[in-house]
């Protein structure tokens, strides 16, 4: 039996979450470097399943598989393919960057009543080690009920996370802050749940219809997509569309895609700058891999079916996101849309159904994640020092904090896509994946890329340009904790900018194993291409 690595590398955040909360209560501090140092031994483990990695390999590597239910076909399945391997290792680099930029999110504040909630720091940090755990075994799972599984029970921690340890520096008073965080939390809850249960009807379906086709009931997507090319497995044009919709539907919603993103903005702008974090560069990604996954994989025909609707809603999740943030007077509410925007890129790079789409989509969820992960964490050191969230109340930060004013303007222009920084590259190859198949969507995509421009250059120059404000005189700037979450992200978002190729090697051939299990091929060019022996 091969050593089980990526058992290991989700169990240890998971024990490391057991061994956090155990942390007797005075000795907070020592919570925070256990939870640190298991996020470390983390990432140290996900290094590794990306060393062993062979992007020319097998279709699943390091995989793993034991019986589990057998009486209902569900077994501990494992094995990673090149995006899912990408996505393990940002979870793993982003988790020890969010825990230490929210070292002090879960004190106890000293002027707090008796009667007011405490802020256990222990539970702050076990449950984001909880809900790493959970996020990198949903990238690993090859078992159709087992990624389910996962995929719910992230939603648990998460809802503790966004109403438990909500933002102190909102525009309410306490008792009203209070309440929006928990109005936060149900809805996102609520969101969620209802997009799983849909899902869940939809995984017994398709155990159904493998357990009459089969002679027995299977939940392994390797099977099942084997099944499918051998033509041993079968599924009315009917049946298939209503199964890809249930998963599809729960996966639209943690992306999420317009018209069901509005638990986000509120989710985002109640949380901690980490817990934001947490929630859109790590959680949502879940939703955005998954399509690529199961819903292409496990059915192909009507992928291609609601492939124009899909992508319809895309460039409306792409259009009205920059919309939305461009009016928008709270900076994380700001960073909330334009996530919304970036993921209606993602799923367009999806549903081209090219391989220049799929691989900047791909290319695009980790970018995304580092480059929201630069602008939210500065954002929230920024807000931690004014007490505020409002755009209005800064002004002229860059000339009494300008590392925090620089670090800040490098974020806001990963997110706008600058060239020379990573999200570039990915944006770039979607819109070019796009449009060859699809023209006028690549077209109106754009407009996203301008729209962009304008929500983060404004964004900048309301908070970080102009006269001083009075309240902000007296900010001090970016400490070494600060400094040394910030930077690392920025050289990345510098480096994958200029040479994208190592992550570029490792997704495309998994691209292609998708693109051909779809049946899909590039569209060729329609220049006609010259016959230069003729012209001789």
């Amino acid at each position: 039996m091969s050593f089980p690595l990526l058992t290991l590398t989700a169990a240890v955040p998971a024990i490391g979450a057991v061994a956090t909360a155990a942390v007797p209560a005075a000795k907070r501090t020592a919570a925070k470097w256990l939870a640190l140092g298991f996020s470390l031994a983390t990432l140290v483990l996900a290094a590794v399943v990306l060393v062993r990695f062979e992007p020319g390999g097998a279709r699943y590597q390091l995989t793993e598989s034991h019986a589990w239910i057998a009486d209902f076909g569900v077994r501990y399945e494992l094995g990673v393919d090149g995006i899912g391997v990408s996505l393990v290792a940002l979870t793993a680099l982003l988790i020890p960057f969010i825990i230490m930029a929210g070292w002090h999110d879960a004190d106890p504040l000293e002027e707090e009543a008796p009667n007011r909630r405490w802020r256990p720091t222990q539970g702050f940090f076990a449950l984001i080690l909880m809900v790493e755990a959970m996020v990198i075994l949903s990238f690993e799972a090859t078992d159709v009920f087992l990624f389910y599984i996962f995929f719910e029970a992230m939603l648990i921690p998460m809802y503790f996370l966004i109403g438990g340890f909500g933002d102190r520096a909102g525009a309410h008073g306490e008792d009203e802050a209070s309440k929006q965080r928990s109005y936060a939390a149900v809805k996102f809850l609520l969101y969620n749940l209802a997009g799983g249960l849909i899902m869940l009807a939809a995984v017994i379906g398709l155990f159904a219809i493998t357990a009459d086709d089969l002679g027995q009931g299977t939940f392994s997507l390797q099977e099942i997509v084997q099944a499918r090319a051998n033509g041993d497995l079968t599924m009315a044009t009917s049946t298939e569309r209503w199964l890809f919709l249930g998963f599809f539907f729960a996966f639209a919603v943690k992306a999420p895609l317009w018209p069901l993103h509005t638990w986000l903005p509120n989710a985002m702008g109640e949380s901690t700058a980490p817990v934001a974090v947490l929630i859109t560069a790590v959680v949502d990604k879940v939703g955005t891999f998954a399509m690529l996954r199961y819903c292409l994989q496990l059915f192909p025909e009507a992928s291609k079916w609601a492939t124009p609707v899909i992508i319809a809603l895309a460039l409306v999740s792409i259009v009205y996101g920059a919309l939305v943030a461009v009016g928008q007077r709270d900076i994380k509410r700001l960073v909330a849309y334009a996530s919304v925007s970036h993921f209606g890129f993602i799923i367009l790079g999806i549903f081209a159904m090219t391989t220049q789409g799929q691989g900047g989509a791909t290319l695009y969820m980790v970018n995304h994640g580092i480059s929201t992960a630069a602008l939210m964490l500065v954002a929230g050191f920024l807000i931690s020092r004014r007490g505020s969230r409002l755009i209005a109340d800064y002004g002229g930060v860059q000339k009494v904090a300008p590392v925090l004013a620089g670090t800040f303007l490098i974020g806001g222009l990963a997110t706008l896509s600058l060239p020379g920084l990573a999200p570039f590259v990915s944006e770039f190859l979607v819109l070019v994946g796009t449009f060859s198949r699809y023209p006028v969507a690549g077209i109106i995509a754009t407009f996203g890329i301008v729209l962009a421009a304008l929500y983060v250059l404004v964004l900048y120059q309301r908070t970080m340009t102009g006269p001083v404000k009075e309240d902000v005189r007296g900010m001090p700037d970016l400490k070494v904790r600060e400094l040394a979450v910030v930077a690392p992200l920025i050289a990345l978002l510098i480096f994958l900018g200029v040479y994208p190729k190592p992550v570029a090697d490792i997704v495309n051939p998994a691209v292609d194993h998708t693109m051909s299990v779809v049946d899909e091929h590039d569209p060729k060019p329609d220049v006609p291409v010259r016959d230069l022996e003729a012209a001789k």
